[in-house]
C-alpha cells in the first residue's frame, strides 16, 4: 500500500502497538489491549520485512515485552525492564527501510511506553510495579493515622541500607527495618541513608556523603 512509503506511519504503528501492550501490561482489559498491540506490531514487521526475518524479529520484540512482565512481577528493579525496551526498540529499528524511518519506529516504542502509563487514570492497574514505584499510598483518610505517624517520625532521620537500593531497598533505622526508594540513585548496602521525604508509607532517602 502507498501509505507504508511514508516513513512517518512507522511512527504510529509502533507507537499504537507498544502503547496498547503495554497498556494491557499496567492495567487489566482482559485482552482487548493485547489483541490491538499485537496486530498493529505484526502488520508493521509485515510490511517491512521479508518472510524469513519475520519471526526473529517479532520473537526478539516480545522478549523484551516478557522481560518488562518478569520485571514488574519478579525483580522489581528496573533492570529488566530496561533490557525489555532496549529489546523492543532493536526490532523496530532493525527492519526499517531507511534511517528517518527507523528514528520514526523507535521514537513511537518510546512514546507508545510512555502513554501506556495514562490508562492508569482510567481502567484498574493490574496488582505490580507497586514494589518498584511504591505507588500505593495508606492515607490518615483512609484510617492509617498510627502507621502514618510512625513514618513521618523518621523524616530527617539517618540509618543505613541493608540491602542494596536499586532504586528500592531495604533500610534500617532506629533499629527497625523498612522499604524505601531512593531518588533514581543506586546505593549499595551498609551505606549511611538519611531519610529526605516521607508520604503515607513511602520513604525516600538519599545517600549521606563522606565529609572530606
Amino acid at each position: 500500500m502507498e501509505i507504508f512509503t511514508s516513513d512517518w506511519v512507522a511512527f504510529i504503528i509502533t507507537g499504537l502497538g507498544t502503547l496498547f501492550l503495554l497498556g494491557e501490561i499496567v492495567v487489566n482489559m482482559r485482552g482487548l489491549f493485547a489483541i490491538l498491540g499485537i496486530g498493529f506490531m505484526t502488520v508493521y514487521f509485515t510490511v517491512y520485512l521479508e518472510t524469513s526475518s519475520l519471526m526473529l524479529m517479532l520473537i526478539i520484540y516480545f522478549v523484551g515485552l516478557l522481560l518488562i512482565v518478569v520485571d514488574g512481577k519478579l525483580v522489581n528493579d528496573g533492570t529488566l525492564a530496561t533490557l525489555g525496551i532496549a529489546s523492543m526498540i532493536l526490532a523496530v529499528a532493525l527492519p526499517a527501510p531507511n534511517f528517518f524511518a527507523g528514528m520514526y519506529a523507535v521514537m513511537g516504542v518510546l512514546i507508545g511506553a510512555g502513554c501506556s502509563l495514562l490508562f492508569l487514570k482510567v481502567f484498574k492497574r493490574r496488582d505490580m510495579w507497586s514494589k518498584m514505584t511504591l505507588m500505593d499510598r495508606l492515607t490518615k483518610e483512609d484510617g492509617y493515622n498510627s502507621m502514618n505517624e510512625t513514618y513521618e517520625t523518621l523524616l530527617h532521620e539517618k540509618g543505613i541500607t541493608v540491602s542494596d537500593m536499586r532504586p528500592v531497598g531495604t533500610i534500617r533505622v532506629n533499629n527497625k527495618q523498612y522499604s524505601a526508594i531512593s531518588n533514581g540513585q543506586w546505593i549499595p548496602h551498609n551505606t549511611q541513608i538519611r531519610v529526605v521525604y516521607v508520604d503515607g508509607t513511602k520513604i525516600q532517602v538519599e545517600r549521606i556523603e563522606e565529609e572530606r
